[in-house]
């Protein structure tokens, strides 16, 4: 697996891309599955640019604490500026394998597109677990990458431009063995939530337009795809007019420990 780099450029891009009504309604979405309560501790795993962890501070209000986890030094100093009015904001280095907190910290705990990089997602579920009191809740939210469905009309350039894409995840599919997973790791499964992003036609400001320019960052030099390749690539997806067609599909789990 080769990960994505976020220098400062990248992190701008994807604060571009979470900024989009696509991924504003799913946060939004997250947010009332976690009901974060006034006075509440709350830990983010995998926190990018501060957005979901400004609404959780918002919600817990003065009283309360949370705490955003990166492994961005780019992500955690936009996610620590954009945060910076809301003292009851920490903003962590670390990732979702070892969290640097003690057991019990936290009433609730949120991580949105993290565990399909990790390695040893049981391992990072069961850390999950110990940081969370006895009764705590955990939402967590993956994409099968399986589910996307995007008009192109070279499909053999799409499938190796998607095939080069799946080398930055360790598990594409990882929402088919989360709920198992999770219950391996001690939690109960008590809800669980398709959360669709459909963009029916090309608009620079969706999800999919901004992921465009993300994959094809990815992408260029492996297997094969030469920047002309991933140029023609992205400059038929932008020219489909009328045919545009993205969705793709987002799996959210709660469970309480």
């Amino acid at each position: 697996m080769a990960m994505l780099g976020f220098d400062d450029e990248g992190a701008r891009r994807l604060q571009r891309v979470y900024s989009t009504p696509d991924v504003v309604a799913q946060r939004a979405e997250v947010l009332r599955r976690l009901r974060p309560a006034a006075g509440e501790a709350v830990l983010d795993v995998g926190s990018g640019p501060g957005f979901l962890v400004a609404a959780i501070a918002d919600a817990v209000g003065t009283d309360g604490v949370v705490r955003g986890l990166d492994p961005s030094p780019a992500m955690n100093a936009m996610a620590s500026a954009y945060c910076a009015d809301r003292s009851q904001v920490r903003i962590d280095d670390g990732d979702a394998g070892a969290l640097p907190y003690p057991d019990g910290a936290f009433d609730a705990v949120v991580s949105t597109q993290v565990y399909e990089y990790v390695a040893d997602v049981l391992g990072a579920l069961v850390e999950v677990r110990r940081v969370l009191r006895p009764g705590g809740r955990f939402v967590v939210l993956d994409t099968d990458w399986e589910s996307m469905v995007w008009h192109a009309a070279d499909r053999e350039l799409h499938r190796r431009v998607l095939e080069a894409w799946e080398e930055h995840l360790v598990d594409p599919r990882l929402p088919r063995v989360l709920p198992g997973l999770l219950e391996r790791a001690g939690f109960r499964v008590v809800e669980r939530v398709l959360i669709p992003l459909f963009n029916p036609v090309y608009d620079e400001n969706t999800y999919s337009a901004g992921t465009i320019e993300v994959i094809g960052d990815f992408v260029t030099g492996r297997q094969g795809l030469t920047e002309q390749d991933v140029a023609r690539w992205a400059d038929d997806l932008r020219s489909r007019g009328t045919d545009y067609l993205f969705t793709i599909n987002r799996y959210c789990f709660v469970a309480t420990s």
